[in-house]
């Protein structure tokens, strides 16, 4: 049976489109299975002293991370400037700025070895005046306390450590930054592959999730995460870890049955004692040697 040229161009045209989009596909699930692999625990991780959370997970790097810090720095200075507007923003000379900025000098040299970007934050620290039992560190470095958490809490210096070093750890393990790169690996498809040899428009893509950063939920495992690396570096500042526990006891207490929104998407306070009972081992040595020097 003879196929005319028209007939043979349109079978040719639809071969190449089915192996391109094979090739797309297998080259995008080894892209995908390549980001996991880098999430893996390392063999520096197992021989570290602390908690073993292993590395970043690999889906950030989908995400320009300065896009995702100038987005931080813009809506942190809009949050500042309403708060400021309200007369609710801490001054300078506010006893309670001072504790937690005092808190933070003593848990940001430690921030360095979870992450190399931590060197050049511009940090920054500040109260707002809230009813709300509410905390946060943007990506970047820009972290806020609510009066709320500080007063209705009744919060020691040990207790903030652990609420500030866990805010800090979302940053520092750029959670907000992986789960955007997850999210737009999963629906741009196969069209992510060109983004990763510097063919689209991914960094536009980001801009539009700026506004989400603030009231971004993260996964129960990036919480936990968060407790652990927030234990470490509370432990290396010379803050109890135990007080972690009686954190999540006020957290508790303070729910009433319903939990507050700082812990809307967190695991359960029995859990997360839990977790930290099981990991004091692993951070009690550091606190003693940093309560000593």
């Amino acid at each position: 049976m003879e196929y005319s040229d028209h007939e043979k161009n349109i079978w040719r045209s639809g071969v190449a489109m089915t192996w391109r989009w094979r090739f797309s596909s297998a080259l995008l699930v080894a892209t995908l299975a390549t980001l996991a692999v880098l999430a893996l625990p390392g063999a520096a991780w197992a021989q570290r002293e602390g908690v073993d959370v292993g590395g970043n997970s690999g889906f950030a790097q989908l995400v320009p991370a300065d896009d995702i810090e100038a987005s931080a720095a813009k809506q942190y200075t809009e949050i500042l400037m309403q708060a400021a507007s309200k007369k609710a923003l801490g001054s300078a000379d506010n006893a309670q700025v001072i504790r937690l900025r005092r808190i933070a000098q003593r848990l940001i040299p430690f921030t360095n070895e979870w992450n190399p970007r931590a060197k050049t934050w511009k940090w920054e620290v500040n109260l707002i005046g809230s009813k709300q039992i509410n905390a946060f560190c943007m990506p970047g470095g820009k972290i806020a306390f609510y009066t709320g958490i500080l007063e209705q809490l009744q919060l020691t210096d040990d207790e903030v450590a652990q609420i500030m070093g866990h805010e800090i750890a979302h940053a520092l393990r750029e959670h907000a930054r992986a789960r955007m790169g997850k999210s737009a690996a999963t629906s741009i498809g196969a069209g992510v592959l060109s983004q990763l040899f510097g063919l689209g428009d991914l960094g536009r893509t980001v801009t539009n999730y700026g506004v989400q950063l603030l009231n971004m939920t993260f996964s129960r495992s990036d919480e936990s995460e968060a407790d652990l690396v927030g234990l470490e570096l509370a432990a290396r500042a010379g803050y109890d870890p135990r007080a972690g526990i009686t954190l999540w006891q006020k957290m508790a207490a303070s729910s009433q049955g319903a939990p507050p929104q700082w812990l809307s998407t967190h695991p359960a306070g029995n859990t997360r004692i839990a977790d930290i009972e099981r990991n004091l081992p692993r951070v009690l040595p550091i606190y003693e040697r940093a309560r000593k020097d």
